[in-house]
């Protein structure tokens, strides 16, 4: 038995809410990105005063120093440009505030399931999610 043909409204929600996830996961993959890593937190200063010590160093090296000396520069690099700012986050992060709450809404998501993946209470805010009972503003 054939299934009926899907309603426009039908598509149209399945297509909303594909967007819908798209948008979230994006948003929560950059934050991802950016979380801290394990050990001490680091400044873009201390990081960028290692990066001397260890550029310092590189010249007069030996050969298995040196080494491992280009691949702590590599890492400090890699380190830096993860503490810099990103020119993404906050296109990704308004995009994110325009669907969440519906998302939420229809996913059963609420403001401390947002929290325990790193979303900011002030950018949840902004979405108009709270902390009520469902995180649903009123």
């Amino acid at each position: 038995m054939a299934r009926p043909p899907m309603s426009p409204a039908h598509k149209e929600a399945l297509a909303r809410g594909r967007q819908e996830g798209r948008v979230v996961r994006r948003y929560l993959e950059a934050l991802d990105e950016r979380k801290p890593r394990r050990g001490p937190r680091r400044t873009p200063e201390s990081v960028r005063a290692r990066l001397a010590v260890v550029s310092g160093r590189l010249p007069t090296a030996d050969s298995l120093t040196r080494l491992h000396l280009l691949q702590e520069r590599d890492d400090l690099e890699a380190e830096l440009e993860r503490l810099g700012p990103d020119p993404e986050l906050p296109a990704l992060e308004a995009a994110f505030v325009a669907v969440a709450r519906d998302y939420g809404n229809r996913k059963g998501i609420g403001f401390n399931a947002w929290r325990a993946a790193a979303v900011p209470a002030a950018v949840l805010t902004r979405a108009g999610i709270s902390r009520a009972p469902g995180g649903k503003r009123a």
